[in-house]
């Protein structure tokens, strides 16, 4: 692996915040930063461009506009550009297979928190090996590229008794870059007779959180010792996770959720959850791949 993160750049407002936020994160990790644009993105074009060689001149004035930004906060940051040829999710798969990570934009949904997964996104998550974090641009004015997100938790979903240790390596390891805490959570669901009346049984209620939080620190105990410096809470509730998750994460540095790995056979998968989660969170939200 080629140590770098790497950003799509349609010209949109999303993704400039993406690479306002990719270049933060670059900062953070001493990798270079890596400018893509793929020339055949059009979905959502933010203007309107007929010929290729004006399709061409308007690509690589969005790269150099972004490079110059980039290098005017980061003056040490080593910051590649470049233009890709294809279709955009396989495009920017490809172009970010070697990364650490590939960073998009999303829109915002109006003046609801959250994210409306356009399928570039969808599609771009649902492939890529790599972490795939989505941005949206802020509703007011632009990320600040020198904003200062390293004293806001990291915050990373898991499911007890599942695979999860790409999941933690991942949100331990953003919280060491950061300086930042990290909150572990895990939302559990009412047996369904309690389902409709929980208040009756308080006491069954907290023991479930209780057994669920204890169970959670076991299960980073051995990441906490990788990661001694990296501050860490757990966090159980008892609801649905699409719902606790993103309300548990409010306020976020960002909120890393997992994708299990499909066959081919078995086509696209994201996940209700995650896929609930991307819609909902306010802050950035990491995608990662694990069996």
């Amino acid at each position: 692996m080629t140590h770098c993160v790497t950003v799509g750049l349609n010209g949109s407002p999303e993704s400039r915040a993406a690479a306002r936020w990719a270049a933060g994160e670059a900062e953070l990790r001493g990798v270079p930063l890596d400018l893509v644009h793929v020339e055949e993105w059009l979905e959502h074009p933010p203007v309107h461009v007929s010929t290729t060689e004006e399709r061409r001149h308007w690509a690589d004035s969005v790269l150099h506009d972004a490079a110059e930004e980039t290098r005017r906060a980061y003056p040490s940051m080593t910051v590649r550009t470049r233009r890709v040829g294809g279709l955009p999710s396989p495009a920017l798969v490809d172009a970010s297979a070697a990364s650490d990570m590939l960073v998009i934009g999303s829109r915002a949904l109006g003046s609801v928190a959250g994210f409306f997964l356009g399928s570039t996104a969808s599609t771009t998550i649902s492939e890529a090996k790599v972490p795939v974090i989505l941005v949206r641009a802020p509703n007011h004015q632009e990320t600040s590229l020198n904003d200062d997100r390293v004293q806001e938790p990291v915050v990373v979903g898991v499911d007890i008794g599942q695979p999860c240790d790409q999941l933690l390596a991942f949100a331990f390891t953003e919280a060491a870059y950061r300086g930042c805490p990290l909150l572990v959570v895990h939302s559990c669901s009412l047996p369904p007779v309690l389902g409709y009346a929980p208040s009756l049984q308080p006491g069954l209620v907290q023991a479930m959180i209780t057994g669920a939080a204890n169970t959670l620190k076991q299960e980073i105990s051995p990441w906490s010792g990788k990661f001694p410096s990296v501050p860490v809470d757990v966090r159980a509730a008892v609801g649905h996770a699409a719902i606790q998750i993103p309300r548990l994460a409010a306020g976020a540095a960002l909120v890393v959720v997992g994708r299990r790995t499909r066959d081919a056979a078995q086509g696209m998968h994201i996940g209700p959850i995650t896929h609930a989660v991307i819609h909902h969170a306010i802050s950035p939200v990491a995608v990662i791949a694990h069996e």
